[in-house]
């Protein structure tokens, strides 16, 4: 791994517009050079989702440094769990899945992968944003 290789992202939701309108958000706040991907909707573009396409993305924002996934209900979880059965057990140690909230937790584990933090700091920084207080005076 090189010293500027940073945590990639995947956001799985069962909308691909979701999936793609959290990818684009997070993307405007983190920046150009952070490798985020959308995984969003069923094989057919249904309402869904595809474990296949989970694998890819997974595979797609690898740079070595980790991944951290973020899913939005539990059958996301579950296409999610079986994709990291299908890739190659060296991917999966790098692998990361959050319990955040899909787009607070995509938006704060971008920024903080963006600013170089480590795969358990993204992931934690995720699941941390489950407890923001967004009406916070």
């Amino acid at each position: 791994m090189s010293s500027e290789a940073l945590v990639g992202i995947v956001v799985v939701s069962h909308s691909a517009r979701i999936a793609e309108g959290t990818v684009e958000l997070a993307r405007q706040m983190a920046g150009p050079d952070l490798l985020l991907e959308a995984a969003g909707g069923g094989p057919d573009g249904s309402l869904g989702t595809d474990a296949m396409a989970i694998m890819a993305a997974i595979e797609a924002v690898d740079s070595g440094a980790g991944v951290v996934v973020l899913a939005d209900l539990g059958s996301a979880v579950l296409a999610t769990q079986t994709a990291l059965e299908l890739l190659d057990p060296a991917v999966v140690a790098r692998v990361r899945l959050s319990g955040g909230p899909l787009v607070e937790g995509a938006v704060v584990a971008a920024v903080q992968a963006s600013i170089g933090d480590d795969l358990e700091a993204v992931r934690d920084a995720a699941d941390a944003a489950a407890t923001l207080n967004k009406l916070a005076r």
